[in-house]
């Protein structure tokens, strides 16, 4: 006999209190998703997915990992295998995921848009397979049902400069009740550690944006001409991902030098690629704040640390960690310098590495102002903190360093439509954080004004915040 689920509806919620904010404040409320790497032409087209091993274990790389610890051969995990057995590899790892956030996005997802109960495992697999491929072949469970289902208004796609952002316009004139816009994420604009590759993206630059490349400038003519495109298919958002903040160097060459280098493929040095990083930076966020955007930095990460990961299945498959960069310097460098030239924009600023939470939630308070309610965000725990632990140290140092109760709350960063129950997990943590407060007596028995401040947390700071 399958084992039943520990998901009840006061899961997570420890006190009366608690129970009484989630219920009654926190979990019918929309879901404004501002950052997640979902595949918008799935969305345009309200795809079908054929199996459950499609829609929840292509792509997610955390669940890859695990299975990998777990000594899983390859083949069912990113290879060849057929689907029902790369699934029931992952019913049969379920199990042995205790502990980690897998196990509650496993049950929790499984529970909310397919109404099962049973724990998954092994034993289950087949079973649990054919149900939920049943339910995916209806219209209530393709991607605008999963969507819907979860109440979601917003979702913010990931995408390069060069996307033609065609799947957004389609779903424009196509999807009702959900807003699909994309985040420019120009990561590609300024990676040089393979200057062949560089140069080839260049080539793609030039081609979405009809001009020719052939100096710094032109670069920047370029990346400013895609802006305007973005903007004007509903683009509000940037997004960056940096190991830490580049910064200016006096030593550093002019930067059209640094460019000429990169024509003739010679090798840069560490302050070239500093410099150049940091120029094409301070330039594209001085345009954000023109055009009134919404900027983000996701800083911390170590990337394809896997060698023969990387070459065999290429990036984002799971050989990324958190790695150690200094933080404080150079971020407040870079944000002083925008400041100072009256040009930074609203800003999200997300920490991989937990040693640097403190120096986040305090950098936010630096710049705020300006008559902007928490125009400096310190983002929801990113990554591998993103689990119970990681929102309640980010919950908790937020509100000792800054003002929780202007905090524009949670995101799935996903590449899966299964994933929205996350939102739930927050809402249920931050609940409990406010109601074991009140238990304790460090908070007022105020349920009419905590309920005001999660449902600001969960959606309304977000509504008001991002400029849709």
């Amino acid at each position: 006999m399958p084992k039943k689920t520990f998901i009840s509806d006061d899961f997570l919620l420890q006190s009366p209190f608690a129970r009484n904010l989630y219920h009654g404040y926190a979990s019918r409320l929309p879901i404004i998703d501002y950052h997640n790497h979902l595949p918008p032409g799935q969305i345009a087209s309200n795809h079908q997915f054929t199996n459950i091993t499609q829609a929840w274990l292509a792509g997610d790389h955390y669940k890859w990992r695990a299975m990998r610890t777990l000594g899983v051969a390859e083949s069912y995990i990113t290879g060849t295998a057929p689907d029902p057995d790369k699934f029931a590899k992952w019913a049969a790892t379920v199990p042995y995921t205790v502990r980690n956030p897998l196990y509650h996005w496993t049950h929790l997802e499984l529970k909310r848009y397919f109404q099962i109960d049973d724990l998954l495992e092994a034993r289950n697999a087949t079973e649990i397979f054919e149900k939920t491929t049943s339910d995916l072949q209806q219209p209530s469970h393709s991607t605008l049902g999963l969507l819907g289902m979860m109440k979601v208004e917003v979702v913010c796609t990931t995408d390069d400069p060069i996307d033609s952002l065609e799947h957004h316009q389609r779903a424009k004139s196509t999807v009702k009740g959900i807003k699909v816009l994309p985040a420019f994420r120009p990561d590609k604009a300024y990676a040089l550690g393979d200057l062949p590759q560089y140069l080839g993206y260049l080539e793609k630059l030039e081609a979405a944006s009809g001009l020719s490349i052939r100096s710094f400038a032109d670069l920047l003519d370029a990346l400013e001409k895609r802006l305007d495109y973005f903007h004007q298919n509903g683009c509000r958002l940037a997004d960056h991902g940096l190991e830490q903040m580049p910064s200016a160097s006096q030593d550093a060459p002019a930067v059209e030098k640094v460019f000429n280098k990169i024509l003739l493929k010679k090798a840069l040095s560490a302050i070239e690629i500093m410099e150049f990083t940091y120029r094409v930076l301070q330039h594209l966020c001085r345009c954000y704040h023109q055009k009134g955007w919404v900027q983000q930095f996701h800083l911390g990460a170590l990337r394809n640390n896997n060698t023969r990961g990387l070459r065999e299945l290429g990036a984002d498959t799971g050989f990324d960690s958190i790695g150690d960069f200094p933080q404080a310097r150079s971020l407040s460098l870079f944000l002083n310098a925008l400041e100072e030239a009256g040009a930074l924009p609203k800003t999200i600023l997300y920490n991989l590495n937990p040693a640097d939470n403190e120096v986040m939630a305090t950098m936010t308070g630096n710049f705020n102002g300006g008559g902007l309610k928490g125009k400096i965000q310190w983002g929801s725990a990113w990554w591998f903190l993103d689990q119970k632990d990681g929102m309640e140290k980010q919950l908790n140092t937020l509100s000792n360093m800054g003002l929780l109760s202007c905090f524009v709350g949670m995101l799935t960063d996903s590449r899966s439509f299964l994933s929205f129950p996350r939102h739930e997990y927050f809402r249920r943590i931050l609940c409990n954080v406010l109601g074991n407060d009140v238990a304790r007596g460090e908070l007022p028995q105020d349920e009419k004004w905590l309920g005001k401040i999660v449902q600001d947390i969960c959606y309304h700071n977000a509504r008001d915040f991002f400029p849709f």
